[in-house]
């Protein structure tokens, strides 16, 4: 099966959006808590600073609106192959994260040549537990 969307994304949410929090967010989330040494701060801040120059910043990002943001899988060769070292500092501080490929990413509000960017509602819906679909255990 072919996807479309990637999203490198964690466990925690983001207030605003009640999502998942991107692999740019983490990291800065871990650079502002000194969570890094200095020579990894600093090849991330390279790095972000490259992405900040070749990807397009959406709009609903800058606003802090209620989005997030999914590589096109199309075209994601080179963007992946920058955001390698910053996975690998996730792995370093043993922060989790998790690649996301979908083909169904939400309404998209914004779209580039690398991109799209979606609209969240900022809602977490808990759904009651269902009923369990296993054999009955025999005592």
């Amino acid at each position: 099966m072919e996807y479309k969307y990637l999203r490198i994304q964690g466990k925690e949410l983001a207030p605003n959006t009640m999502y998942a929090k991107g692999v740019f967010s983490m990291c800065m989330q871990m650079l502002e808590n000194n969570v890094m040494e200095q020579e990894d701060a600093d090849l991330f801040l390279e790095i972000n600073d490259w992405f900040a120059n070749v990807l397009p910043w959406p709009p609903q990002c800058r606003r802090q609106e209620p989005v997030v943001c999914f590589f096109k899988t199309e075209n994601s060769q080179e963007m992946m192959k920058m955001i390698n070292p910053v996975l690998w500092l996730l792995e370093k501080y043993n922060h989790p994260y998790y690649l996301v490929y979908t083909n169904f990413p939400g309404e998209i509000v914004y779209e580039d040549q690398y991109q799209v960017c979606c609209r969240t509602d900022g809602k977490l819906y808990i759904e009651p537990l269902q009923k369990s679909w296993s054999p009955e255990e025999e005592e």
